[in-house]
Parts: structure tokens; sequence; C-alpha cells
């Protein structure tokens, strides 16, 4: 589902009694999610922070007392938006690690894939954020978006078995067409187009066999 800024948990008026630290956390919170509403809508370079502002329903004193500039909370928000990513690649580089048998292959591509691809569609803000605005941003932003890129291949090295060098350099292929293609769809907006790729993709590394890796012929679907 769709987040908005309006959907983050709102303080309660007047006097409340919270503690100092969960009303920072809220309108952190609030703040993150307005930014990637605002540039979603607006892009990076056409959103001020007064729209954040206006988006979050905080002020500009509580933005600054959280962030030092604009850049400073999209780098903050990029990281909420690739959290469950991480999140997501940690828990399938643990269960890989603490397996006996053999590497899964397709069948946890098509998981992945399908989960990756749902999440993009269920929170098409976070992923303008960062899929497409990063690139607006600057080169410190850039680094992170390789970074996660980098992930992604560790990520089809072990679950595809990829023991070779060529077979790497094909996961390193596989990841960033999977990017750019990804990128794109949500660029112009098309969600349905962006589920839509996970037959195509699975079928690309089904029919490259062990040019991907060792798991593709064992583990096929």
């Amino acid at each position: 589902m769709t987040e908005s800024a309006t959907k983050a948990r709102q303080l309660p008026r007047g006097r409340h009694g919270l503690p100092r630290e969960q009303v920072v956390a809220s309108q952190r919170e609030r703040i993150l999610i307005a930014t990637s509403r605002a540039m979603a809508e607006n892009g990076y370079v056409g959103t001020s922070v007064a729209a954040i502002l206006k988006y979050a329903g905080v002020s500009r004193e509580t933005f600054y007392e959280q962030f030092r500039s604009k850049e400073d909370c999209f780098a903050a928000a990029y990281e909420r938006a690739v959290r469950p990513l991480h999140d997501r690649i940690a828990e399938v580089t643990a269960g890989a690690e603490s397996s006996t048998g053999p590497t899964v292959g397709l069948d946890k591509l098509d998981e992945i894939l399908r989960d990756y691809l749902q999440h993009l569609v269920d929170d098409p803000a976070s992923a303008r954020l960062f899929l497409v605005e990063v690139f607006a941003v600057g080169s410190t932003a850039i680094s992170r978006r390789v970074q996660l890129q980098e992930l992604i291949v560790g990520l089809l090295v072990g679950v595809l078995d990829a023991r070779t060098e060529q077979q790497r350099f094909a996961c390193q292929t596989l990841a960033a067409a999977i990017g750019a293609i990804v990128t794109a769809r949500i660029a112009v907006g098309d969600p349905d187009g962006v589920l839509a790729l996970r037959e195509p993709l699975l079928e690309l590394v089904r029919r490259g066999g062990e040019l991907y890796g060792y798991a593709v012929v064992d583990g096929a679907l």
C-alpha cells in the first residue's frame, strides 16, 4: 500500500506527555515520508524544503533540528526506502549460509523477484526516490545506489550458484538489466509493467542455463 505523509502516525494535539524521543521519531518519519511523496510528484530538483514541510506538517525549525539540508534529508529518506531490500537480502543470504542442501536456483529467484517487484509497486514514491531521483542528487547518492546494485549482484551470485568469473559477470549484467528496466517503468508510472517483468526475467535466466550459475540447471522450475 502506498505510503503518504498523512498516513504517518500523528502526534496528539496539545499536551500529550509523550517522551521526547517518541516525538522526534514521529516527526522524522513524517518528514521522510513527505520527502518521498514530494519528490515523486516534483522531482528532487523541483522539491524545496518548504514543500517537504507542507507535506509533513512540521515547522522549518523542526526540519533543521534533524537535517542539515535537503540533500541530508534525501540521504535519510533513501536509507529508509531501501531498508526493506537490505533486510530481504540479509534474510536470503543468512538462509543460504545456514542451509546444508543445494542452492535452490530459479524457485528462489522467482520468490525474490516477486517480492522485489511487488515492493516497488506497493510504495512507488519510495521506489522513485532510490531508482530515479537518486541520479539528480549527486555523486554521494549515486554511490549509495551503486552499493545497492552490488548487494543485488551478490544475492544473484549466491542464489544462482555462480562460481566462475563468467557466471559472476552474467549476474552483474542481469542485475544491471533489472535495474535499468525497472527504473524506466517506475519513471513513467507503469506499475503493471513492473510486475510483468517477473516472467520474462525468469525465462531469460532459465534459457541461459549455466551461463548464470549451476543452480539454474539443478533448480529449474
